[in-house]
């Protein structure tokens, strides 16, 4: 397969599935399996355009994450409660990624595990819809450190691939009485410390040289996941402030079926 394809379609896969729950990790892993690029670039190349995914993030909510202007303004000082807050909320996965993520990668990355977490992920998510939870916490204002913190214990989940980061904030944000929008908000939010740092890692632990063939490869999925990351941004905060995320958790289950049936680990 040329090698721009590959790129193109990894930087679509990537710009759809890094923001909604149902894993990018775990689809990566699988798209993966039928492109050809070799193991350690393809490690870097999944990192970078993750980063794309997150300069989408960046740009989409820059009113509600860049300060302008005064400093002491109220606008201002509610950027810096907000930025404390996802830091604080980022904290475990700092700490217990640094302990178990190569670990992790050694023997989690596979189809088998990838496939049982989308599942059971989609069944929880639809459990809790079927409860139709009660929300407390209807705005950034509301969420206090404490919750901010137990999301980011909550997040660690999604180091299992398939399990999906954004699901495990978005969950568990909802648990702890957040709305939809409040919880996909600073899942939002909170993917920027947390992919910076184990993008970072990544990058460190594989290298970074690049031919200029890689460097245009990089950069092209770069750019696919950053554009279709920042479409998807703006549709998913339209959907969730109308509809529920059932639709998502019928699409883990039923995409987790598929996955093992067609590695064969389920007779078809």
């Amino acid at each position: 397969m040329n090698d721009y394809v590959s790129s193109l379609i990894l930087g679509i896969v990537e710009g759809i599935t890094e923001f909604l729950p149902i894993s990018s990790t775990g689809h990566l892993i699988i798209v993966n399996q039928f492109v050809g690029f070799t193991e350690q670039f393809a490690n870097m190349f999944d990192v970078v355009i993750q980063l794309g995914a997150i300069l989408s993030v960046v740009v989409y909510f820059r009113h509600r994450l860049i300060p302008f202007g005064n400093y002491k303004s109220a606008k201002n000082q509610e950027i810096f409660e907000l930025w404390k807050k996802t830091l604080v909320g980022v904290l475990p996965a700092l700490g217990i990624g640094f302990l178990v993520a190569d670990y992790i990668e050694e023997l989690l990355f596979n189809t088998t595990v990838v496939a049982i977490a989308l599942i059971i992920g989609g069944l929880i998510l639809l459990y809790i819809e079927s409860k139709k939870p009660a929300f407390n916490i209807k705005s950034m204002k509301q969420l206090t450190y404490r919750t901010a913190l137990l999301i980011g214990f909550i997040q660690c989940l999604a180091m299992i691939p398939g399990t999906s980061r954004s699901a495990s904030t978005i969950i568990g944000a909802m648990l702890l009485g957040a709305s939809r929008v409040v919880a996909a908000e600073f899942s939002f939010f909170l993917a920027i410390p947390t992919m910076v740092a184990a993008s970072g890692y990544t990058l460190l632990k594989n290298g970074l040289t690049l031919n200029s063939h890689e460097f245009l490869v990089v950069a092209f999925g770069f750019f696919i996941s950053f554009i279709v990351a920042w479409l998807v941004i703006a549709g998913f905060m339209s959907y969730v402030s109308k509809k529920d995320f059932k639709l998502f958790g019928y699409y883990r289950v039923v995409f987790g079926i598929i996955v093992l049936m067609y590695f064969g680990f389920i007779p078809a």
